[in-house]
């Protein structure tokens, strides 16, 4: 019986030297276990979304000499390991000196060779360009290599002959998207079973979304169970980022048989190692000690695991939040809470006149329940004396005037921009954005207000998500954090009159219609358009479409009035919300597509199709011809 330890290191992006410690213990942990190989994830010395460092050139000389390290451990165990591998007589397309995105293996102290091979390691095949993705950005695939040397893929894809002990394993290992071929016109993994290997070891740098790894266990399931060929899939831990977006990576070793069906997977963003036994001639493949597959919601653990590593890698331990009595601050702050000491998290209402006793009460208790230190700091009167500081100025023939709508703004500033800025430094920390997707959607929130802040942890999760994480602090608590009329009130910013929660009056967003409709512009892999939405509302199928659970026209009662609602969040999404997006703080992942480098934008403004228009000017004339 062969034994295969892996390890999901907690990857820390960029920093070569820190994962080589990691490794090293991994090695001495692999052989303290008795275990013939230790298998390793995709890019773990070097970290897998790390910009433009792949084009440093110390950089790279500094992976080659880590590599011969990690090799040079490899004295009486074997190691597979995926990393950058470079080729400085050639080039990539670019210019710059030529990199694979590589696995490794030694054995002996020395690399070894695949069967056939030109190189010292296996190439990735398939390149993803898409999402967070970026490799043909940095990367020559093998497809490419094979092409230049006049090979087939055949010829070029062979199998990695792995020393466990006595005997050898003839696998086909394969880098994260080599097993996600289903829109590429060919399947590395189709090609390798064709050559007698007894196992795949998939090396992954595979960040979480939710659905994701539902997905993985369907497609790799599927496809196994047509090649009758076990795998084992081994994925990094950690916090990396592509500068606005942050994405958690969860581990979640698994093991599959022959037969393609999960047989054993690691708990998310937890165990780092796992021990598997293997029997080459049967083909049997098993985990040393019971790994049930993994049936709990990912919605929390991912967040709790994001913020925290976002505070450890910016090395700061205090929080400071503004807390309002609604929702999303809450949410926040239990979150905060839920990863820091209880006197190192801040919370502050800052009211004016328009905030309710209902809501300042309900922050109040929020705070007790957190049991972290709580201000109240009054800011009317910064405003008022800046409205009369401001109002009336003359400029050329004109003077100055403030309308409600410059008042609330200044308001929202005030609070994060000037007090929350303040009391972070005083407090030796930072200062939140509580914003969330739906809001961010249509920009509806204050420039250098309450889109302010070092982290928007919850920016990728729509107002209904955020009911959800709230549901599941509380659970995870194991009491009501939250208090219950938190969930009940009115979405409000209460920045005037016309948001009084206390007469039912708030936020202009329907959000149990346009939390669904936003995410339709957004998320969808084929994303859609008003001219989408607008032929689904005509023939009657908006809300089988959209996933909604209301009833669009018991909402808007004329095509005019749903058209007007359309064009408005249209007009805010596609318009100034973008220019507010790309200034807002980084956010943690959680969807198929978060804002930031995975939805790539231009301030174009928005734009409607000749059929989009050819449709409105149909319904409105039928309309008006009634």
């Amino acid at each position: 019986m062969i034994k295969i330890a892996t390890a999901q290191i907690d990857v820390i992006p960029g920093n070569i030297r820190e994962n080589w410690k990691q490794i090293e213990k991994e090695i001495q942990r692999a052989r303290e276990k008795g275990a013939h190989m230790l298998v390793l994830p995709e890019m773990c010395l070097t970290g897998y979304l790390i910009g433009d460092l792949w084009d440093q050139n110390a950089f790279l000389r500094e992976c080659e000499a880590y590599n011969k390290k990690i090799a040079a451990a490899s004295r009486d165990i074997t190691i597979l390991w995926g990393s950058c591998a470079i080729d400085w007589e050639k080039t990539n397309d670019d210019g710059r000196p030529r990199k694979y995105n590589a696995a490794f293996a030694a054995a002996g102290g020395h690399f070894l060779i695949p069967e056939n091979g030109r190189h010292p390691f296996v190439i990735k095949t398939l390149l993803p360009n898409y999402r967070c993705f970026d490799d043909r950005r940095y990367f020559t695939s093998l497809r490419q290599e094979a092409l230049e040397e006049g090979l087939s893929l055949e010829e070029a894809l062979t199998p990695f002959l792995l020393p466990a002990g006595s005997e050898t394993i003839r696998t086909g290992v394969l880098l994260c998207e080599d097993s996600w071929d289903e829109n590429y016109s060919l399947s590395p993994m189709s090609i390798l079973a064709k050559k007698d290997i007894s196992l795949f070891l998939n090396l992954s740098a595979s960040p979480f979304t939710l659905g994701k790894n539902e997905k993985r266990h369907r497609m790799l399931g599927d496809a196994l169970s047509k090649l009758h060929i076990p795998m084992i899939y081994v994925n990094q831990r950690g916090l990396q980022n592509n500068g606005k977006t942050c994405y958690t990576f969860d581990g979640m070793t698994a093991a599959y048989d022959k037969e393609g069906t999960l047989i054993a997977e690691a708990r998310p963003y937890e165990e780092p190692r796992c021990l598997f036994l293997f029997h080459r001639d049967s083909g049997n493949l098993m985990s040393e000690k019971p790994m049930a597959p993994f049936q709990g919601r990912m919605l929390l653990p991912a967040l709790r695991y994001g913020v925290r590593k976002f505070l450890s890698a910016i090395h700061v331990g205090k929080v400071v939040i503004g807390v309002s009595g609604g929702i999303d601050s809450a949410v926040n702050a239990a979150l905060y809470r839920s990863v820091l000491p209880k006197d190192h998290l801040l919370l502050v209402n800052t009211p004016t006149r328009f905030n309710s006793e209902m809501t300042k009460d309900l922050a109040r208790k929020l705070a007790d329940h957190l049991e972290s230190p709580y201000l109240t700091i009054p800011i009317g009167s910064f405003i008022d004396e800046t409205a009369r500081a401001l109002e009336g100025l003359p400029v050329g023939k004109e003077k100055i005037h403030l309308t409600g709508f410059m008042k609330e703004n200044m308001q929202a500033r005030d609070r994060s921009s000037r007090i929350l800025s303040a009391l972070s430094a005083a407090f030796g920390g930072i200062f939140t954005c509580n914003a969330n997707k739906t809001e961010m959607t249509v920009g509806y929130g204050t420039l250098y207000g309450d889109l302010a802040g070092a982290l928007a942890a919850t920016a990728d999760l729509w107002k209904y998500q955020i009911y959800e994480l709230g549901r599941a602090l509380n659970e995870w608590y194991g009491q009501e954090v939250i208090p219950k009329g938190i969930f009940t009130v009115k979405p409000s910013a209460e920045l005037s009159e016309n948001q009084d929660v206390t007469k039912g009056l708030g936020d202009p967003l329907i959000y149990e219609y346009h939390d669904y409709l936003l995410k339709s512009f957004v998320e969808p892999w084929q994303r859609n358009t008003p001219e989408d939405i607008l032929a689904w509302y005509r023939e009657g199928t908006l809300e089988e479409h959209l996933g909604c659970s209301v009833k669009v026209k018991d909402l808007f009662p004329t095509h005019a009035a749903f058209i007007q609602d359309l064009e408005r969040w249209w007009n805010l999404f596609a318009g100034f919300a973008v220019a507010k997006r790309i200034q807002a703080p980084p956010l943690i992942a959680i969807s198929r597509r978060p804002y930031g480098y995975d939805l790539r934008e231009s301030q174009a403004g928005p734009y409607y199709t000749d059929r989009y228009l050819e449709m409105k000017e149909e319904m409105l004339k039928v309309v008006k011809g009634s």
